[in-house]
Order: C-alpha cells, then sequence, then structure tokens
C-alpha cells in the first residue's frame, strides 16, 4: 500500500512540474494580442501599439521593423537587421551592432543572453544595452544580437522613449525572439 501511495505521489509531483513549465509566456512565442515581425531569419513579437512598416516605410538595412507612434511622432521601435556584417561569433555580431549606436550614447555593457533556435533549442547571443537623448527625449535601447541558421549576424534592436515600453514587455520581446533555419 506504502508503495502505491509513493508511486502515486511521484506521478503527481511529476504531472505538477510539467504543468508549470507549459505556461503561455514561453519563450519564441508571442504573447497574446502581440503582433509578429518575420524575416528569412527569425521571428520577433512585438506589443500592439507597434505598428509593422511596410517595404516602402522602413529604411533599406531593416529586414523588418515596426513603430510605436504618439502624437505623430516615433516612440518606440523595433527593427531586425541581417547579415549586417561579417562575424563568426554572437560576440563579433553584438560588437558590430554597436557601431550603429550613436555618438554620444552611453553603452551600459554587453551580457550572454539566449534565444530559441531552429531546433527549439536556446542559441547564444548577446544582448547590449544603451540610452541617448534625442531632441530632449530620454531614449532606452536594446540590441540582441546573434548568429542565425546560417551563421550570418542578426541584429534585433529595440528602442523607446522612456515610459513608453515596460520591463516586463521588453522582457517579452525579447524572450519571442526566435531564430529559423532559413
Amino acid at each position: 500500500m506504502r508503495s502505491r501511495k509513493k508511486t502515486a505521489a511521484a506521478w503527481l509531483l511529476a504531472a505538477a512540474l510539467f504543468a508549470a513549465g507549459c505556461g503561455t509566456d514561453k519563450a519564441g512565442r508571442a504573447p497574446e494580442n502581440w503582433g509578429t515581425l518575420r524575416t528569412p531569419a527569425l521571428t520577433v513579437a512585438h506589443p500592439p501599439g507597434f505598428k509593422p512598416q511596410n517595404d516602402a516605410e522602413r529604411s533599406k538595412h531593416n529586414a523588418a521593423a515596426a513603430t510605436l507612434t504618439a502624437d505623430g511622432r516615433a516612440v518606440g521601435m523595433i527593427t531586425v537587421q541581417l547579415d549586417f556584417t561579417e562575424a563568426d561569433t554572437a560576440e563579433e555580431a553584438a560588437i558590430g551592432a554597436e557601431a550603429g549606436i550613436a555618438l554620444g550614447s552611453r553603452l551600459h555593457g554587453q551580457r550572454d543572453v539566449e534565444v530559441t533556435g531552429p531546433d527549439g533549442k536556446d542559441t547564444e547571443a548577446r544582448r547590449v544595452d544603451f540610452e541617448f537623448v534625442q531632441q530632449g527625449t530620454r531614449i532606452k535601447g536594446v540590441i540582441v544580437a546573434g548568429l542565425d541558421g546560417q551563421k550570418k549576424a542578426y541584429a534585433v534592436r529595440i528602442d523607446a522613449a522612456e515610459g513608453r515600453l515596460t520591463d516586463g514587455d521588453l522582457k517579452k520581446v525579447i524572450s519571442s525572439i526566435t531564430v529559423t533555419a532559413r
């Protein structure tokens, strides 16, 4: 009898642990009601207030972009650049992406992050945090850079005027990045 109770308890514990890992806020997925920017190398989610740019609206250097506007001006942007530099590692891709940060920006360093890879496993990337002032408005920025499924550099850049993108939403954007096999 004791053996059955232990077995049942073990199964219940395993089921609870499994269920706990199956939340709706999983890495590599867009939260409910969010949009998704799709490129040949990766996808990234954006909050509902961000509007995707079409080919004519976005810079020729961006494979995808979405903008948050208020009072007729951009107050936030998410962009994706592909194959923008020669890099053999995520760190080299991040260094290349740092070159695109405006003069006068304050870098807060680089750190390792993991994004969802083509096979569903985490893949190495680097996160660069920075900030700058533009027309009197403080802008906080994050770049997540790494190598895609073809070992080509990618960079996802998230810029937002202070107070326009919560830390929670920023984390959701970053955790939604999914590298594809191409």
